[in-house]
C-alpha cells in the first residue's frame, strides 16, 4: 500500500493553473450574454460620445462651417483669452457654482428629511401614496414643467400670488426678479428631483438593525434620540456617499430648467455655463469660444469627479471602478 501511494496513484488528474484557467473559462461564458446585452449601449455612446470629440478641435480654430475642421484656420489658444477677457464669465461661473451647490445641498437635506419622516409612519398604503405622489414629478421633463411654472408663478394670474395676494402681499415677479430667480431655481430644482433620493435614502433605512431600536427603547430613548444616536449614523456612510459623488456636478446648473425660464431681465443672476455656451454657439455664430468654454468646463467636471471618486474611496471606502 505504501507503495502504491509513493508512485503517485492519486496525484490530481489536472493542475492548479489549469483548473484555475478553467474556472476563468467557465466564468467567461456565464458571463457572455451579459457582455451582448451591453454591446448595443456601447455602440450608442461610442456613436454620439466618443466620436463627436473631434469637435474639441474647434476650441483651437476660427470655426466657419462651410469650410469644416480641416479647412477652418487655426488660431491657437486666443478663444480661451477671448473667454478670459470676457466681462460677464466670472458672474457666469459663479451663478453655475452657487445655483448648483446649493441644489446639492438643500436637495439631499430635503430628502433626508422626506425619508425620516416617511420611515416614521405606520401606515404602509400611506407611505406608498406619498412616496409615489413626490416621486412623480421626476419624470417630468422641464418643457412641461417649464410651461406650469411659467403659469403658476406669473403676476398676471398666477396661483402663487393670488394666494400672497390674500395675505395683502404684493405680486413677487418670480421669474423677472434677479434676487428671486435663483430661489425660484432651487426650490423647483429640488421640487423635481428629492423624491429620488428620498427612495435612495428609505431603502439605507431598511438596512439598519431594528434591535438596535429595540435596546434604545429599553434604555429610555425616545423617537428623537432614537434618529439622533441610532438612524442618522446608519445612513451616514450612504449620505456621506451620494455627497461626494454629487462633487462632479458643481458645474452643473440644470440647462434645461433655466433655458425654459430665464430671459434676458435676469441673467446677472440666472446666467449659466451652459446656456451662455448656447447663446455664444448659436446665437452669435462663434462656435470657437463656445466649444472653449464648453472643453474649459468638461475638464473641471472631469477633475472634480476624479477628485469625488477619491474622496469616496478614501472617506466612505467605497469604489466605483
Amino acid at each position: 500500500m505504501q507503495d502504491v501511494m509513493l508512485r503517485g496513484d492519486f496525484d490530481p488528474p489536472y493542475t492548479l493553473q489549469e483548473g484555475n484557467d478553467e474556472m476563468k473559462s467557465n466564468r467567461w461564458k456565464r458571463n457572455l450574454p451579459l457582455h451582448l446585452m451591453i454591446i448595443p449601449g456601447v455602440i450608442l455612446i461610442f456613436l454620439f460620445a466618443y466620436i463627436p470629440m473631434g469637435g474639441i478641435a474647434m476650441a483651437f480654430q476660427k470655426f466657419i462651417p462651410n469650410r469644416g475642421l480641416f479647412g477652418s484656420e487655426w488660431v491657437g489658444f486666443a478663444n480661451f483669452v477671448y473667454m478670459i477677457n470676457m466681462p460677464d464669465i466670472y458672474d457666469v461661473v459663479r451663478n453655475t457654482v452657487l445655483i448648483a451647490m446649493s441644489k446639492i445641498v438643500l436637495g439631499q437635506f430635503v430628502a433626508i428629511m422626506a425619508a425620516l419622516l416617511l420611515n416614521e409612519m405606520r401606515n404602509r398604503r400611506v407611505v406608498r401614496t406619498v412616496q409615489t405622489l413626490i416621486y412623480m414629478p421626476h419624470f417630468l421633463s422641464w418643457v412641461i414643467l417649464g410651461g406650469i411654472l411659467v403659469d403658476v408663478l406669473s403676476t398676471n394670474g398666477g396661483i402663487v400670488n393670488q394666494l400672497l395676494g390674500v395675505f395683502g402681499i404684493e405680486p413677487i415677479f418670480f421669474l423677472g426678479s434677479n434676487s428671486w430667480f435663483p430661489i425660484t431655481l432651487i426650490a423647483s430644482d429640488i421640487w423635481k428631483e428629492f423624491g429620488f433620493s428620498t427612495i435612495i435614502y428609505l431603502a439605507a433605512l431598511t438596512s439598519i438593525n431594528p434591535t438596535l431600536y429595540e435596546a434604545a427603547y429599553i434604555d429610555g430613548a425616545n423617537r428623537w434620540k432614537q434618529t439622533l444616536h441610532i438612524t442618522l449614523p446608519g445612513i451616514g456612510p450612504i449620505v456621506v456617499l451620494l455627497a461626494l459623488l454629487s462633487l462632479g456636478n458643481v458645474l452643473n446648473a440644470g440647462f434645461e430648467q433655466v433655458f425654459m425660464l430665464y430671459s434676458p431681465q435676469v441673467y446677472r443672476s440666472g446666467d449659466i455655463i451652459d446656456t451662455m455656451v448656447y447663446r455664444i454657439g448659436f446665437q452669435d455664430f462663434q462656435y470657437g469660444v463656445s466649444t472653449a468654454v464648453n472643453l474649459f468646463k468638461s475638464v473641471i467636471s472631469m477633475v472634480l469627479i476624479i477628485i469625488s471618486y477619491r474622496l469616496v474611496y478614501k472617506i466612505a471606502n467605497y469604489r466605483i471602478f
